[in-house]
C-alpha cells in the first residue's frame, strides 16, 4: 500500500505505519475529545461501521492519507476503548471487550501524486493488513519489557503482513457476514489476542478486528453520520 500519514499529524509513512502508529496511540489512551472528525470528513468513500443491532459505544480512532492529503483508510470503534496504560496497572483492561472496523478506500494501481512511482492497487488484503497491525498495536504484552517492545511489534506486524497476503492459506476460514442486510463472505482468523477479519463492499474493502466482541453474528452498514461516533 502506498505513503500515507495520519490526518492532522505531521511527518508521513508507510500505510502499514500509519496503522500501528495511530492504533498504538488509542490504545494509549488519547483522550476521544482530541480525535477530530475532520478526516473522516474529507474522504470521498463511505465510512463503515457496525450495524443497528449493536447499540453499545462508538468512537472516533483515525484515518491515513496519502502524500497528497486524499484519504484513504480509517477506523471506527465499538465496545471499550483498549487502553494499554491501563491494562499495566489494571487486570481488567486484559478483558476489555472491543471492535474495530477499518475502511479502506478500493484503489487501482495507480502513479503517485508527485509522478516518481506507482502506487499498488488496495485489495482485501490491505484491510487484513491494517486491521491485523491495528489489533497488535492494541494487545502486545503490557508486561513485556519496553527494549523488547518494539523488536516483539515488528516480528508481529510482519508475520501480520505475510497472513494478509496470502488469505487463501489454511490460517483463514470463511465467515458470512451482512454488509447493508446482503450476505456477505469475509475471510477470518482468530489468535491469542484476537480476531481479525477483511472483505469488500461496494467501493471499499472492510477490514475489522476485536477481542472480547465475537465476530460472530455481527453485521456492518455505512455509517449515515459520522459525527455520531464522537460520542
Amino acid at each position: 500500500m502506498e505513503t500515507t500519514s495520519r490526518v492532522g499529524a505531521q511527518g508521513a509513512g508507510t500505510a502499514g505505519a500509519s496503522a500501528t502508529d495511530a492504533a498504538a496511540q488509542d490504545a494509549q489512551g488519547e483522550p476521544g475529545a482530541r480525535r477530530t472528525v475532520d478526516g473522516y470528513l474529507l474522504a470521498a468513500f463511505p465510512w463503515y461501521g457496525l450495524d443497528e443491532a449493536y447499540t453499545g459505544p462508538r468512537w472516533l480512532m483515525q484515518v491515513g492519507a496519502a502524500a497528497d492529503g486524499t484519504v484513504e483508510h480509517g477506523s471506527t470503534g465499538h465496545g471499550e476503548e483498549p487502553t494499554l496504560r491501563s491494562e499495566r496497572a489494571d487486570p481488567h483492561a486484559a478483558k476489555q471487550r472491543f471492535a474495530v472496523v477499518v475502511t479502506v478506500a478500493s484503489r487501482p494501481g495507480r502513479r503517485s501524486a508527485d509522478g516518481t512511482g506507482v502506487l499498488e492497487a488496495t485489495s482485501v488484503s490491505s484491510a487484513a493488513w491494517l486491521a491485523g497491525s491495528g489489533l497488535l498495536s492494541c494487545t502486545w504484552p503490557a508486561q513485556m519489557e519496553r527494549a523488547l517492545r518494539q523488536d516483539w511489534l515488528d516480528q508481529q506486524t510482519a508475520l501480520a503482513w505475510e497472513l494478509a497476503d496470502h488469505l487463501e492459506d489454511s490460517a483463514w476460514s470463511t465467515l458470512s457476514l451482512p454488509v447493508d442486510g446482503v450476505p456477505t463472505d469475509f475471510r477470518y482468523r482468530e489468535s491469542e489476542y484476537g480476531w481479525v477479519l477483511a472483505g469488500s463492499a461496494e467501493g471499499v474493502h472492510i477490514g475489522a478486528y476485536g477481542r472480547g466482541m465475537s465476530a460472530y453474528g455481527m453485521g456492518f452498514s455505512v455509517i449515515k453520520d459520522i459525527t455520531d461516533y464522537r460520542g
